[in-house]
């Protein structure tokens, strides 16, 4: 239960931090991470897969 009270309260920081960038900063940010999220599900699906 802790974790999920961690968790919530970590997400409503960045997301006000999120909210006093400008759009595109926010909107480049989040393709990024986007991006190094499915580089490490491939990665991650990959090393399953050879063991």
């Amino acid at each position: 239960m802790f974790v999920l009270v961690a968790a919530l309260l970590l997400l409503g920081v960045v997301l006000g931090a999120v909210a006093h960038l400008p759009l595109p900063v926010a909107l480049t940010a989040a393709a990024v991470i986007g991006l190094w999220l499915a580089v490490f599900g491939v990665r991650e699906r990959l090393a399953r897969r050879t063991r």
